[in-house]
This record gives C-alpha cells, structure tokens and sequence, in this order.
C-alpha cells in the first residue's frame, strides 16, 4: 500500500488540461511520433492544401490557425466587375465635344462621296488613248496662242494709232480692216482662205438638230472664222430646227448629206471634231457617218442680208 496507483482522473484531467489548438513537443526524443504522422497524414495535406498556415508561438508550442482564401471570401467579385463595365458603357454618355467631331467627321464622309461620285461618272477622255490626250492638250495650247496673237495684235492698232502722225487717216484704215472683219462674221461679205470640208450623211435619218448646232460650236471654238452648210451661211444668230427630213437652219430647209465649208487653221478644225466623245464619234454612234477633208482653199460665198437694228445704235460720236 506503500506505492499510490496513478489515478486515471487525474490523468485525464492533465491531458485536458492543454490548448485544444496547441500541440505540445515531445517531452522525450525517444518518444514514438510515427504513429501520429501517419495518423495526420492524410489531415495534414487537406490543410495545407486549404489554408494558409501561420506559425508562431514560443518555443514550447507551435501554433496553426487556418486562413480562408481572398478568392473564396468574394465568390461575387468578377460578376459585379461585368455588371460594372456594362452600366459604364450603356447607356452611352455622350459629351459635347464628341458630338461636334461625329458631326465634323460625317460632313467630311459626304464631301469625300460627292467627290468620288462626280470623279466616277464616265467621261470620253476617261478611255482615251495617250495620242488623243496629248491631241486635245495641242489643241488648247493652240486656243491659247491664238488669244495671244488677238491680244498683240490689238495691242499693235493702239500702239500705232498714238504713234502715227496722221491719227485720224490710220483711224479709218483700221476701221475699214474692222469692218471687213466683221463683213465677214455676221455673213454679209464672201470670204476664202484655208479650211476644212465636212461631210455628214444620214442614211437613217437619225441626225437630229443639235448634233449639226454640237459640231457648229466645236468648230467655232476652233478658231473658224467662215461656215456655210449646203448653201446657209452660218453666223452668231443662227438656230437649227427639226431632224431628218426636215432638217433646218434659220428657217430654211437642208437635206443630207450636210457639207459643213469651214474657213481657219485647219491643224486645228480637224482634231476639234476627231477628239474622243467628240462630233464625229457622236455622229458615227447614230449611224450616220462623217469625213473630213483639209484644204488649202476653202471659198464661203453664201451672203446674209445685213439687217437694220431696231433698238440698238451707234454709241460712236
């Protein structure tokens, strides 16, 4: 009885007497830790596996405490960053600045369209081949260089009218030259000089009135001087009515083929009607055909009655 058993109590009660989150060290290094670390094996791995561990303490005990993972704290986090990105941009928050730039930048649009509408519309000298480009730019370089003899020739009247000691004699000299000249463009005096003859026929009767008045203009703006066709001098005032059979100029009848009888420079009256969308492709389109002939001398007597002016008079004193 000398020697007290070990109460089971009070060893229970030791036991419970520790931390249920602190694990105490071995109290001997020849305790038998195996069984507990293959017992906690399985435990240990979940845990770190699903939390962080902090450890500190002292050195007699070694604290665990598991840390939840920010991701699983806010499950909601992505969700709500959408719901964000999506209340940021609809409904759209239009600023004043943006709205004169959007208007800026569709003006812009429409001009560049316009232009590129007007640019597509199909032209004669779109298609045209490099010896008729360089034709028509010879032909308006010729246009040019007879303005410029216009020009200094003017210049050179008045140069010797303030010049000339007899003024009033070189007055009338020029005068009479003016109005030989203009004899000659309102029809009423004959002229001859160097030209061109077209010849337009109709077999089908498809030529129509403005395709004659089409050629008159092209060639006046060759430089012709003088134009007579089939017999009808042709000046400022004159007007092309009807088609076909009953084709007229200023009022009198003229049946195909229509000789077009053209003084000027014919270097120049024969490319005017050659050029690419020009008379003498317009008149072949129709069915109707058209030569041209340059000649040396080309006589334009077909006279228009001078007429009175009604209204207008002389300014001249």
């Amino acid at each position: 009885m000398s020697e007290n058993p070990q109460n089971p109590q009070n060893t229970e009660n030791s036991e419970n007497e520790r931390e249920p989150g602190s694990v105490g060290k071995p109290e001997s290094a020849g305790e038998d830790v195996s069984a507990g670390k293959d017992a906690g094996a399985g435990t240990t791995a979940e845990s770190e596996a699903s939390a962080e561990t902090v450890h500190g303490g002292t050195a007699d005990h070694d604290v665990r405490v598991p840390v939840t993972p920010a991701a699983s704290a806010a499950p909601d986090a992505a969700p709500s960053g959408r719901r964000r990105l999506a209340s940021a941009v609809w409904p759209p928050r239009v600023t004043r600045a943006q709205l004169i730039v959007a208007l800026l930048l569709f003006v812009l649009g429409l001009g560049l369209a316009i232009q590129v509408s007007s640019t597509s519309d199909n032209s004669a000298l779109r298609g045209a081949r490099q010896e008729d480009l360089v034709r028509i730019l010879d032909e308006l370089d010729d246009r040019t260089q007879r303005l410029e003899d216009e020009k200094a020739r003017l210049e050179k009247q008045r140069t010797e009218l303030e010049s000339s000691s007899d003024q009033a004699e070189e007055a009338r000299k020029q005068t009479q030259e003016k109005e030989r000249q203009l004899g000659i463009l309102a029809g009423t005096v004959a002229a001859e000089g160097p030209g061109i003859t077209l010849t337009v026929g109709d077999p089908t009767g498809a030529v129509e009135s403005d395709m004659l008045l089409d050629a008159i203009q092209e060639l006046r703006a060759a430089g012709a001087e003088a134009i007579q066709v089939n017999g009808v001098r042709v000046v400022a005032d004159s007007y092309f009515t009807g088609s076909g059979d009953d084709m007229r100029i200023d009022g009198t009848k003229v049946a195909a083929p229509y000789v077009f009888k053209v003084i000027g420079k014919p270097e120049d009256l024969e490319p005017a009607l050659n050029i690419p969308g020009g008379v003498v492709q317009t008149l072949e389109k129709e069915q109707a055909t058209a030569t041209v002939e340059r000649s040396a001398k080309i006589i334009v007597d077909a006279l228009r009655p001078a007429k009175r002016p009604d209204y207008a008079q002389s300014s001249s004193q």
